[in-house]
C-alpha cells in the first residue's frame, strides 16, 4: 500500500457523525496547523492505523540474539551523567 496518494488513486467519500464539541476540537487543531479538517483527519487516522498495525508486528530473532536482548534488559543501568542532569533539571513550566 503506497504511503502517499497518487493522481490515479480512487478517492472515496467517508461520512462521519460526531459530537459538536469533538468537531470543534478537530477544527481548532486543523486551523492551528493551517490545514483543512479533511486533511487533518485523514493524516491523524492514517497515523493511528499505521501505529495499530506496527503494534501488532512480530519481530523474530534467533535464540542467541534473543538471549543477548534479555541480558541487556536484565543488566543494571549504566551511569549516565547527562541523563542524571536532565532528570534533576526542573521543567521550564515548574517554579524555580
Amino acid at each position: 500500500m503506497p504511503a502517499q496518494q497518487t493522481a490515479d488513486t480512487h478517492v472515496k467519500a467517508v461520512n462521519l457523525k460526531m459530537r459538536e464539541d469533538t468537531r470543534a476540537l478537530i477544527d481548532r487543531a486543523a486551523q492551528m496547523q493551517g490545514r483543512s479538517r479533511t486533511d487533518f483527519m485523514i493524516e491523524a487516522s492514517r497515523r493511528a492505523a499505521e501505529d495499530a498495525i506496527l503494534d501488532q508486528t512480530v519481530i523474530s530473532v534467533d535464540a542467541k540474539t534473543y538471549g543477548r536482548f534479555l541480558s541487556m534488559l536484565d543488566a543494571p543501568p549504566q551511569p549516565n551523567d547527562k541523563l542524571r542532569k536532565t532528570m534533576q533539571t526542573k521543567a521550564p513550566w515548574e517554579p524555580q
